[in-house]
């Protein structure tokens, strides 16, 4: 894809569908390997030599449920083009191939301060996850997304859980960058002021041309519907000197469509603003003055192939999840029955068509947001590639839909009558940290002893 403008501040990213099939993180640590060295750079961490002589304005890497992304941005021609080869080099023939360390150093690896002290896991990845896994807030965006797609790649941690992730091998690792980082499976982006005709020359002769097609099957099935609302709890470990009371989050998540279809991702951002941010907003007043948690908000994703909203109470109880559940619904048959605030709505529109027009993304480059926005439809449907940069059609049908029912519908049909949902609570347990570390402790152990029957027997 290219967007050829005036902006001075280029854009390059190459992106890869990775949809992981287990939770052992996979996507994860290649996106932090592949930049450990390759054919044309081979330094230890090119990565960190770049961040200090660059004169980037961007440079970073992010593995998604189902895609990994390598972007770059510079306002130097010169500068643009070494960072585009850097990391196209990287992707493509990295040195993980030689060097097993570089997957046990950003992966996992047994650890041992010295030789009377206990055996432990480490490395980057798996220590990053550990800490993501301490996170209540990060430990529930995850379970929303597992409960609500269970069958799916967005069943399976792609970050990795600090549990799956030593069951990773390196032959599975070598596997797995070998069946998706490939020119077939690639998504490569380019925007600014730049000579487009040479880059993609440069691209085309360094590296695609010394590729063959392939076909990659790398596509993300849909989930299908629930038969009714799953009613799910798990639990998050809290410090012993922390509260289990008023501890608990409550969320009514609900499966809404398709990324592709942009008017419906729009409606129901506009949703949002309406019915939990704007205000005096109905149903975040009516779960508060029900005094059901401590805040209440809600959210809507659309980064992946099938958008969900959320509602959410956190800081509540477990005991009050049957009035949280009837909250919602009896607040949001009203609003279908008698009508939303259609200046909520109107203010809601504004406010996103505003954003859009604005394209102020704060010390982002907009280059670089568009290129991660476009991926949210490009990634699925080759069709409709830019439906995500081309909203204002989709504004305009809104302003005309809020006076013809249109929201009230959206309400009765996806959060109301709709079976494909989760009711899910997560629960604090004071115990469950001790719990994970003694039974880590026990894998320790085991290793440690076939370690010692192997040093014994001579293996």
């Amino acid at each position: 894809m290219l967007i050829e403008n005036d902006d001075e501040n280029k854009v390059f990213n190459i992106a890869f569908r990775t949809p992981p099939k287990d939770s052992t993180g996979v996507a994860h640590i290649l996106e932090h390997s592949v930049l450990c060295g390759s054919r044309e750079f081979p330094l230890k961490d090119p990565f960190v030599e770049l961040v200090k002589g660059s004169l980037n304005t961007f440079l970073n890497a992010m593995t998604y449920p189902d895609k990994t992304c390598y972007p770059v941005a510079s306002c130097n021609d010169r500068d643009f083009q070494n960072l585009m080869h850097v990391y196209l080099d990287a992707v493509f023939y990295p040195n993980i191939y030689k060097k097993e360390e570089i997957f046990r150093q950003e992966g996992w690896n047994y650890h041992l301060e010295n030789k009377e002290g206990p055996l432990k896991y480490n490395g980057v990845v798996y220590n990053e996850m550990k800490g993501a896994f301490s996170s209540p807030d990060d430990v529930l965006e995850r379970e929303i997304m597992n409960s609500l797609f269970p069958d799916t790649t967005y069943g399976c941690e792609s970050g990795g859980d600090p549990v799956n992730i030593p069951d990773l091998t390196y032959e599975k690792f070598l596997d797995f960058h070998r069946r998706y980082y490939h020119p077939s499976n690639s998504f490569i982006y380019l925007y600014g002021n730049m000579d487009m005709e040479e880059k993609l020359v440069f691209i085309d002769e360094h590296y695609l041309s010394a590729f063959e097609a392939l076909a990659i099957d790398s596509q993300i099935e849909d989930q299908g519907a629930f038969d009714q609302v799953h009613d799910i709890r798990k639990n998050y470990p809290v410090a012993e000197n922390e509260g289990e009371e008023d501890n608990t989050y409550l969320s009514y998540n609900m499966v809404v469509g398709q990324a592709k279809d942009i008017n419906l991702s729009l409606a129901f951002e506009v949703l949002d603003y309406a019915l939990l941010s704007a205000p005096g907003a109905p149903l975040k007043q009516a779960l508060l003055d029900a005094k059901i948690g401590k805040d209440i908000y809600g959210s809507f994703e659309d980064g992946i192939k099938q958008t969900y909203f959320s509602i959410v109470a956190k800081g509540a109880n477990l005991s009050q999840k049957e009035e949280f559940v009837k909250v919602i619904r009896d607040t949001l048959t009203k609003i279908a029955e008698e009508g939303i605030d259609k200046k909520a709505v109107k203010a809601g529109i504004n406010y996103y068509e505003f954003r859009f027009r604005e394209a102020d993304f704060s010390s982002y480059p907009k280059g670089l947001m568009y290129g991660l926005d476009i991926l949210s439809s490009w990634l699925y449907d080759d069709e409709k590639p830019f439906c995500e940069v081309q909203l204002l059609e989709g504004f305009e049908f809104l302003k005309k839909a809020a006076e013809e029912g249109y929201f009230e519908e959206l309400i009765r049909k996806y959060l109301l009558d709709n079976a494909h949902g989760s009711i899910l609570s997560l629960v604090p347990e004071r115990a469950l940290r001790q719990k994970e570390i003694r039974s880590l402790k026990r894998g320790w152990r085991i290793i440690a002893a076939v370690f010692l029957m192997k040093s014994l027997s001579g293996w």
